[in-house]
């Protein structure tokens, strides 16, 4: 998976008192070398090229409307924490980082960021999902162009030659992917490795069916766990589901091997180049008919750090603004596939882009991960990585819970 805003991907996991101790340390210390006043300085993870050459133009666009120059210094996902921290240290913060949003409350519970409303940004056309989404303990710190979020894949020739239609109930979705499981082709893929990718996939089962990271024993994540076990049981999964990221999953429904996937659409572009395949997309099922179902919210945020430089924070917070704007987020959506943040951005989004409509709509119910318990969220997702493993391959989803739920309240 090349794209950047994969909804999650593999991070190493920065322990909350880490950052507090370099954040506080950085406070302390000597002033960091001179800036150039008229550049503003950008931290993503850009290192796509048209996902750099697509920030780029914006930047500028923005630059030139500001009478700034904007800059982005881009490094893989996985080393944005720990680049942040390693220039928090030494004085060096840039003005702007963007941060994968389940990242940011660390950094944020530390005082490391700036509260975005002092700096004039509102959130009045902005859903509450998304702003939970960039916010820690009801304070706004990120500012999100666009979100992501989890759909159900599909072949339609698939679904038409068995004379299925798209599920919509967990039930409906069993006997479908079964049906469609035939050869070397099974009915379903989805993403169950040790890794955050997981875990992502597997929050809209938990959460629509009334579980909670707070209980990761409780009956409704057993039951969702158990779901997965039946389709595995059932053959509708492969057992290599265990190894999956998402981006092997999409790898997987691509060549013919799987009829449908849970994943998000960061794959559409790579989807689209293979023109002998009929794909549409649905909302994640849900355990009954009429329930809600409710998706991870995945993506990045804008945050200004706390440099101490007022002046610099103050048009670091007008860059973000410009970015976040709802011309903006429009032409980042319609590049990248991703759904405007913005209310009025989406509704003209969904106007351009009919055939995600579902993915909207799932958007508009998807919770953010770091909601409920901020900086905490890293050592659930640990537990439930290990519980995955441990149940799909023969221990029962309520000993592997109880386990996960050990260590995550444990810290082992």
């Amino acid at each position: 998976m090349s794209k950047r805003f994969n909804g999650c991907s593999r991070r190493a996991v920065i322990p909350r008192a880490t950052v507090s101790v370099l954040v506080v340390a950085a406070a302390l210390t000597g002033c960091g070398r001179p800036r150039d006043s008229s550049v503003y300085r950008v931290l993503n993870s850009s290192t796509d090229e048209t996902y750099h050459r697509w920030d780029a133009q914006a930047m500028a666009r923005c630059g030139e409307r500001l009478g700034v120059a904007v800059e982005q210094q881009s490094v893989p996902a996985a080393q944005v924490m720990t680049k942040a921290l390693r220039m928090a240290s030494s004085k060096s913060l840039p003005d702007i980082v963007q941060f994968d949003a389940s990242e940011m409350p660390a950094f944020a519970a530390a005082g490391g960021l700036v509260d975005l409303r002092t700096l004039g940004l509102g959130t009045g056309d902005v859903p509450r999902g998304i702003v939970d989404f960039g916010s820690y303990k009801g304070t706004y710190y990120g500012a999100a162009r666009s979100v992501n979020t989890l759909a159900l894949f599909y072949d339609k020739d698939a679904l038409r030659q068995a004379g299925r239609k798209v599920p919509a109930t967990w039930a409906e979705l069993r006997r479908t992917a079964k049906e469609l499981t035939r050869g070397g082709r099974y009915g379903l893929a989805l993403s169950a490795g040790g890794a955050e990718d997981g875990v992502f996939q597997f929050t809209p089962f938990m959460w629509s069916n009334g579980g909670d990271e707070t209980r990761l024993d409780g009956p409704g994540v057993v039951e969702a766990l158990d779901y997965w076990k039946s389709l595995l049981e059932d053959g509708s999964l492969s057992k290599s589901t265990v190894g999956w990221t998402q981006a092997d999953v999409n790898d997987q429904f691509m060549a013919g091997n799987a009829a449908m996937m849970i994943n998000g659409p960061w794959q559409v572009e790579t989807l689209n180049t293979k023109k002998s395949l009929h794909w549409g997309i649905a909302r994640i099922p849900v355990p009954k008919a009429g329930e809600k179902s409710v998706g991870p919210l995945g993506g990045a945020v804008l945050t200004v750090p706390d440099t101490g430089d007022e002046r610099r924070e103050r048009m670091a917070g007008r860059i973000v603004a410009c970015l976040t704007s709802e011309r903006e987020q429009l032409t980042y959506a319609r590049n990248s596939w991703m759904v405007p943040a913005d209310e009025k951005a989406a509704a003209a989004w969904r106007r351009q882009v009919p055939e995600l409509d579902a993915l909207a709509d799932q958007v508009a119910t998807a919770r953010s991960r770091t909601a409920k318990l901020g900086a905490g969220w890293p050592a659930v997702s640990l537990a439930l990585q290990s519980a995955f493993q441990a149940a799909l391959t023969g221990q029962s989803s309520l000993a592997a819970l109880r386990r996960a739920q050990q260590r995550a309240t444990s810290g082992n």
